[in-house]
């Protein structure tokens, strides 16, 4: 399975729903990066991604998206080909 990478916040509803979609899929050892907790980190999310609204999730070197963009990738059909690799 390819490495999924997550920057969220604790409390984001947005946040715990793509987790709970990701955990669906079968992701059980994304990497969580607490924005909340380290703020410079959501400077590297912002570089990295164009945006600063969480969650922003990679899987494998691929920019996902938000929440929403998730969802509508799952409803695609391109998710578990990604996470696949």
């Amino acid at each position: 399975m390819a490495h999924v990478k997550i920057y969220l916040t604790a409390t984001c509803p947005y946040c715990i729903r793509a987790r709970q979609l990701l955990q669906a899929r079968g992701v059980t050892d994304a990497e969580e990066i607490r924005v909340d907790l380290q703020p410079q980190l959501r400077t590297e999310m912002t570089r990295l991604t164009g945006r600063t609204s969480v969650p922003q999730i990679f899987i494998g070197d691929t920019h996902v998206g938000g929440c929403d963009d998730l969802v509508a990738l799952d409803a695609r059909g391109g998710l578990l080909p990604l996470l696949q690799g």
